[in-house]
């Protein structure tokens, strides 16, 4: 599948209105973001819920299940772009801050083939 960059700009420029002309921005506090962002991810996990991996691999083969996961990860994504504009958070750059030192904290010759936290893959030292 092939995919299209996003413009985080223009999804800021069209909510900030959207917002504006609902009258929302005296709701949309950090906490308040914060929480429908948990919500939405809840409602994400329920998806998800009790399904095995392999059905969960396959969610999408059925238009109604792929249409709402698509509309939940879009509502944590509207939430969260949302809370990153109220902090002024370059989300892009936070994203490449965190992948690199996530790359320092998960080497590759350590942390390939597992699912370790980073703090359990540093080497032991020799007593």
């Amino acid at each position: 599948m092939e995919t299209k960059p996003v413009d985080l700009q223009k999804i800021l420029e069209f909510q900030r209105q959207f917002v504006r002309e609902r009258e929302w921005e005296k709701f949309h506090t950090p906490k308040n973001l914060a929480m429908a962002l948990a919500g939405e991810a809840g409602e994400l996990l329920e998806l998800f819920q009790w399904l095995t991996a392999e059905e969960s691999a396959k969610l999408t083969e059925n238009p109604d299940k792929a249409q709402a996961l698509r509309h939940e990860m879009s509502d944590i994504l509207f939430y969260l772009l949302r809370l990153a504009d109220h902090f002024h958070i370059d989300l892009e750059a936070a994203l490449w801050e965190k992948l690199e030192q996530n790359a320092r904290r998960y080497p590759v010759e350590l942390a390939r083939g597992n699912a370790k936290k980073y703090t359990e893959l540093a080497p032991k030292p020799v007593s």
